[in-house]
């Protein structure tokens, strides 16, 4: 908001100063929850663990974090917000930034910008300046506000041009985690990100669109709009791989957001350990969607119709519900379509309401405790026992798998005889424990536990890199936010599983979000115009009818096709990258990762795994194109590229994992040949 100005200063030093004291209203705040008694509130030990917790989340929200901007921007408004156009009313002055910093006395030094006020930091233009007279953007090297840079929207006179320093921003050489975007969120994207909590968003975004660090700064957005309905209800982001989300984990933290769990999707459904692994073909059929309904009849199956009454003995009397009352029960719980597990236990106590229905005819007048002793009956758990047995889920799913009878029953019309072969095991297990588990079965094993028993809803679930999920890993993840919502993120170009998702509306269906709305992202921020540009070549092979990525950045990056004779050229190319600044990346065919690393061994060179964070000293990282996704790195040395084609089993997942890897630079792109390169690349 407005303050009192030193006119003694230059802007850039009003500038410095102003961060300085928000640094210290920060400290403030951290140190006022620091010193907080609590022994004279709680009640008991429970209450204070609790709120032990609350104030140590608290306090590392409020850390300032050296390196981070602690505001990257300023609003000067033409009227106090709320009151344009209203005579007198002042505009008022707002510092944009990662959270909310106030002063001794209440008033704000930084505006979080999730706020409403803020918005317009994203999407005010000069054709709607949306009351804003003056856009600032800041300029850090490290901590340090180094430079300022102001659009006077309001002014006709001046021409909109492209701001430097948020080009610069996007262009920073990138070492360590992944960075939160807050500073640079564009018109398109901040539309995504501020959509409300209550439906599904699925976006569509080829590389370098930002769309993983949409989704992230959505649930960020989210906790701030609705803290408290997703403080109870849970928001969870899900990535492809454990090198995936130790990439992103920092992004949150850096938004003041702690409390948001981080999980693959073998995570989730990881209720039996997963040891084996399938052919493609037996993967395909195990992930289809028609495995849902296999599945339920196996389970339902366990049902059977009584072929006798239920006798119940309480003191003198015997009270009888006869077999056809007992199936009419039954067939009433079936049709109400509810778990499994649940049906089980309220069929007890509607047995016992049939037997109470009789006392109260006899005219005694039972009441409820013994309406929960007549269901305790041994005669009411033997028939429960017998008419709806339990089902163990991964029981139920080594069954299926191991017996072709039991398989062929209820696949009936669902699957057809070549298609059960395909999945059936060669060699049964003998147990649960002894079964080679694939990631597939523990899939099909957390479906049959929801159909058993109902899997908790989440509030808020963001899954990236959706486009190679399976229908069945689909239905797991939407399990997980049935009455909540969902942003999926994902490329259909960048399918590289055999069951890859054909159509973002059939993913929804699966998902159990069909009315989820489906947006595109199209302009590239990361990826130089050079190498979008030739990447995109293989659009045509791989995702015929999708938009290509326009790049906007005004530095096309560095980009160059160079035939090699040996692994070592490759190492020497990955020693030139290493002149620039920033992380540098060599992807390479997962076969090819061996050579590799002797040849980089040779040259002197120490190397990272994927996952294993850069830093200043370590920045070189050895990358099997199958990790590759969603990675990037400022300088990128792709090495042969028909290998990475010849390393999948057919040749357009094989076009789609090299498009992967060609778009993972930030900055610059070396391809290092032997081979010819791929057709689609001519």
């Amino acid at each position: 908001m407005s303050r009192p100005v030193d006119d003694s200063l230059d802007p850039l030093e009003r500038e410095r100063s102003h961060l300085a004291s928000s640094r210290a209203a920060l400290r403030a705040m951290r140190e006022d929850v620091e010193s907080l008694d609590i022994r004279d509130v709680t009640a008991n030990w429970v209450n204070a663990e609790v709120l032990t917790r609350q104030i140590d989340e608290r306090i590392k929200a409020l850390a300032d974090l050296s390196d981070t901007p602690l505001f990257f921007g300023r609003l000067d408004y033409l009227h106090a917000p709320g009151a344009e156009g209203a005579e007198g009313a002042e505009g008022e002055r707002f510092y944009i930034g990662r959270r909310h910093v106030h002063d001794a006395d209440g008033d704000p030094m930084v505006i979080d910008w999730r706020a409403p006020v803020s918005q317009p930091f994203y999407r005010a233009s000069k054709k709607d300046p949306m009351d804003i007279a003056l856009r600032r953007r800041f300029g850090y090297t490290g901590g340090d506000l180094t430079a300022y840079e102001d659009e006077h929207l309001s002014d006709p006179a001046e021409a909109a041009r492209t701001s430097r320093l948020l080009q610069q921003e996007i262009e920073r050489p990138r070492v360590g985690p992944m960075r939160d975007i807050v500073a640079t969120i564009q018109p398109e994207q901040d539309e995504i990100v501020r959509s409300g909590l209550g439906g599904t968003v699925c976006v569509q975004g080829g590389p370098g669109t930002g769309k993983t660090a949409v989704g992230l700064h959505r649930v960020a957005y989210l906790l701030y709009a609705h803290r408290e309905r997703l403080a109870r209800t849970g928001t969870l982001v899900i990535g492809p791989n454990r090198s995936f989300l130790h990439y992103i984990e920092q992004v949150l933290p850096a938004l003041g957001e702690l409390t948001v769990r981080q999980a693959t999707v073998d995570d989730l459904v990881a209720q039996v350990e997963v040891r084996g692994t399938d052919d493609a073909a037996a993967a395909v059929i195990k992930g289809d969607a028609r495995m849902a309904e296999v599945l339920r009849r196996a389970v339902y199956a366990h049902v059977s119709m009584p072929a006798e009454a239920v006798v119940v003995v309480r003191g003198s009397r015997r009270w009888r519900v006869p077999a056809y009352e007992v199936e009419e029960i039954v067939r009433e719980l079936l049709d109400r379509d509810i778990r499994y597990g649940a049906a089980r236990e309220a069929l007890p106590q509607r047995i016992a309401h049939a037997v109470l229905v009789q006392m109260e005819r006899s005219g005694e007048a039972p009441d409820d405790r013994v309406q929960d002793a007549v269901a305790r009956n041994a005669a009411v758990k033997a028939a429960v026992k017998a008419i709806w047995p339990p089902v163990d889920p991964a029981k139920l799913v080594l069954r299926l798998l191991s017996d072709g009878e039991f398989l062929a029953e209820h696949a009936d019309g669902v699957l057809d005889e070549d298609e059960q072969r395909t999945i059936l095991w060669a060699k049964p297990a003998r147990s649960v424990k002894s079964a080679k588990w694939s990631a597939a079965d523990a899939v099909l094993i957390d479906e049959a536990s929801d159909l058993v028993t109902r899997t908790p809803s989440l509030g808020h679930v963001v899954l990236d890199e959706a486009q190679d999920l399976s229908p069945m890993q689909y239905r797991a993840v939407g399990r997980r936010c049935t009455t909540g919502s969902a942003t999926v993120l994902g490329d259909l170009a960048q399918g590289t599983t055999p069951w890859a998702t054909r159509s973002w509306e059939e993913a929804l269906t699966h998902l159990g979000k069909r009315d989820g709305v489906i947006e595109e992202l199209t302009a590239g921020f990361r990826v130089p115009t050079d190498v979008i540009t030739y990447a995109s070549r293989l659009l045509p092979s791989i995702a015929p009818g999708l938009t290509p990525v326009a790049s906007i950045r005004d530095n096309p990056g560095l980009f160059e096709i160079r035939e090699v004779a040996e692994a070592a050229e490759v190492a020497a190319a990955c020693v030139e990258s290493l002149r620039h600044e920033g992380s540098v990346g060599l992807i390479a065919a997962d076969a090819r990762v061996p050579v590799l690393a002797e040849a980089l061994k040779a040259a002197g060179l120490e190397y990272l795994a994927p996952g294993e964070e850069t830093t200043r000293q370590a920045r070189l990282t050895l990358v099997p194109a199958s990790l590759a996704k969603g990675l990037e790195y400022d300088y990128v040395v792709l090495d042969e590229p028909a290998a990475v084609v010849d390393g999948e089993p057919d040749e357009r997942t094989g076009l789609r994992r090299l498009y992967v890897a060609l778009t993972r630079a930030v900055s610059g792109l070396t391809v290092t040949h032997t081979e010819a390169l791929p057709a689609q690349l001519g």
